[in-house]
């Protein structure tokens, strides 16, 4: 089994980073693909991105290409979302997921899910 937590939500300023951790316990992250999804108010989850167990990214939005990144801090079995430049449109609660070694395409396709972090992003 494996345990997710995200931390490290809140509200920051339009066009600011934010980099909220998800930290696990129970298995190694190392071997795990890991997704991010968000769901904004009044709107179906979506994913985001995901990073492979070989650290291959796929990306399922467009509009976070070249803002979004997925880091891995395997000493301390915890992953990274890296946000720059947020929008207000992102406003969401941020999960955090995973699945064995590959990533997948909707969120029926992983199996350990963090709680969720609201990130609020103000003008």
């Amino acid at each position: 089994q494996v345990q997710l937590v995200e931390l490290g939500g809140g509200l920051v300023q339009l066009g600011a980073p934010l980099s909220p951790p998800c930290p696990a316990s129970g298995r190694s992250l190392a071997s795990y693909a890991i997704g991010w999804f968000r769901q904004a108010p009044g709107k179906e989850r979506e994913v985001v991105l995901c990073i492979s167990s070989s650290d291959g990214y796929t990306y399922f939005t467009d509009p976070v290409k070249g803002r979004f990144t997925i880091s891995r801090d395997n000493a301390k079995n915890t992953v990274y979302l890296q946000m720059n430049s947020l929008k207000t449109e992102e406003t969401a609660v941020y999960s955090c997921a995973a699945r064995w070694m590959r990533c997948g395409e909707g969120e029926a396709e992983y199996d350990y899910w963090g709680q969720g972090t609201q990130v609020t992003v103000s003008s």
